[in-house]
């Protein structure tokens, strides 16, 4: 069956799988809280087997090469180039099988002919990237590098057929996919390592990588209609057009991807400092994903859309309502995320992860929580460039940033230790979110004058009080250590820093509440 031609029973499913911008937001912000909270619970189960030590540093550092050959080799992430190229042809109403089967093929055998080499290099790969690791260390790495190489590959073929349902809006199968990819890792902690051990979890990896992104994401591309074409054209059109769009994010480097290169090698010879450092960028990640991950994987198709159609003005002022909106919500949870550091941290206590541990991993989610604002939004600047079909500027400006970030990495590693590189990591990204949003501006597609200042002003303030209340009520409580007491700390602490937030927020005349309110109801 064509995809020009699909039989009513398909259009219908299509038609009740789309969504728009905001409820594909909440989905896939629902699926980041799910996906957080099985990344916690794998987290907390690999920290109570393993803890904070050297088989730990190998499994986390093990992830660097194949990142680095999706990223470099297929730009991060595949769907971001694919959507302009499909929403022209959808617009011109062109077949959308040809062009994806083209892309697909050519770039699987390049990645797979990648990942060979790497198998073979990962030995050398190792020696230079983590100079200051143990040779026992070192040689875990290799192996647990080699078992995960296959992993990009996989994530790519998921990227290029996610792209297609994205285009018709359809983010469901982009919500369960990180799901099922957590289930794999942790799948391969709690069954896998009793047989492999610290190996086990590589093979977790792969595993999730295969059932979720690839397969999964197949399944989708079937049901909306996509057929595969055994095309083998390096010279076909969208190929080359995919090729153009997708260069500068393969020569590109963002500080978003850099950055875990950089803590990974300057803490290599602290034993125990990349798994600590891990687990504070996981519980991180987790709001900052699903704030300015969701918003920008789900507004990126409705930024295109507008683009391609010559909405220029609706495009600036959708781009500004979404970054003010999740700058302002990030400001809030940045200071819950603060206040509440350590009994959130502390519920990862346990077995191989001491009390030291807990105390140092803490302090690095509060450094990392005081940037978790540009952090988010740095997604949404960069896809503002991408929905425009302009990837060469912020290729340009991820190298330029992160060039001058290293040094100040080092700068801080030398003064702070490893807080410092915590420390790095927020100065870093604010200068990435600065740049990226002056050139949307001297460039005309999105005035900083469309922000809405007022809002993240109240935001700010609610943000500082909240925070300050929540700190002060925890201080006063005097509980013992227990996960019991972690989770009324959690409890009181999240409910004196709502009531502020809220307060404040309606007190100051705040239209962020009923904006939420009022959109959920829609």
């Amino acid at each position: 069956m064509s995809e020009s031609s699909p039989t009513v029973a398909t259009k219908g499913a299509q038609k009740k799988s789309t969504h728009t911008a905001f409820t594909a937001t909440l989905l896939l912000m629902a699926s980041t809280v799910a996906s957080g909270a099985l990344g916690l619970v794998r987290t907390k189960y690999i920290n109570h087997i393993f803890g904070a030590g050297a088989a730990t540093d190998a499994y986390n550092n093990a992830f660097n090469l194949p990142d680095m050959l999706g990223y470099f080799l297929v730009g991060g992430v595949a769907s971001i180039s694919l959507i302009t190229i499909l929403n022209r042809s959808r617009e011109n109403g062109e077949d959308e099988n040809e062009a994806l089967s083209a892309v697909l093929n050519a770039m699987v055998l390049v990645l797979g002919a990648a990942i060979v080499l790497a198998e073979i290099f990962a030995p050398l790969y190792t020696r230079v990237m983590f100079p200051k690791m143990s040779a026992e260390s070192a040689a875990m790495c290799t192996r647990l590098t080699r078992i995960m190489l296959p992993q990009p590959l996989l994530l790519f073929i998921g990227g290029v057929l996610g792209a297609r349902l994205l285009v018709r809006k359809i983010f469901v199968y982009q919500a369960v996919t990180p799901l099922i990819y957590n289930l794999g890792i942790i799948f391969g902690a709690a069954v896998l390592s009793r047989w492999f051990g610290i190996y086990g979890l590589g093979l977790g990896v792969v595993v999730g990588a295969l059932a979720g992104p690839a397969l999964m994401t197949a399944f989708g591309a079937a049901r909306s209609g996509m057929r595969y074409r055994p095309i083998f054209k390096l010279n076909h059109p969208a190929f080359r057009e995919w090729l153009r769009l997708s260069f500068p994010l393969m020569i590109g480097l963002s500080l978003t991807y850099a950055d875990k290169w950089i803590l990974s090698y300057y803490s290599s010879g602290v034993e125990g400092a990349i798994s600590r450092l891990s687990v504070a960028k996981l519980l991180f990640n987790v709001p900052m994903s699903m704030l300015g991950g969701a918003a920008g994987a789900a507004s990126l198709p409705f930024f295109s859309a507008l683009f391609t159609q010559g909405k220029h003005e609706e495009f600036a002022a959708a781009v500004n309502r979404a970054i003010s909106r999740v700058m302002a919500a990030s400001l809030l949870i940045g200071a819950w995320l603060i206040a509440l550091s350590f009994p959130v941290v502390d519920l990862f206590r346990g077995g191989s992860f001491t009390a030291t541990d807990t105390a140092e991993t803490a302090q690095y989610l509060r450094i990392f929580a005081v940037a978790i604002a540009v952090w988010a939004v740095q997604a949404l600047y960069s896809r503002s460039f991408y929905a425009a079909g302009n990837t060469l500027t912020p290729a340009i400006t991820g190298w330029v940033v992160t060039a001058i970030s290293i040094p100040v990495y080092a700068l801080l590693f030398s003064a702070k230790g490893v807080p410092g590189l915590a420390m790095a990591s927020g100065v870093g990204m604010l200068l990435s979110v600065i740049a990226l949003a002056v050139l949307l501006d001297r460039m005309k597609l999105v005035p900083l004058r469309g922000l809405e200042f007022g809002e993240l002003a109240r935001a700010l303030l609610a943000a500082v009080l909240s925070g300050v209340a929540a700190w002060w009520v925890l201080g006063r409580m005097h509980m013992a250590r227990g996960h019991s007491a972690d989770l009324i700390a959690i409890a009181a602490g999240t409910a004196v820093w709502a009531a502020v937030c809220l307060g404040v927020l309606l007190g100051t005349g705040s239209k962020l509440p009923k904006q939420l309110l009022r959109r959920r109801a829609g």
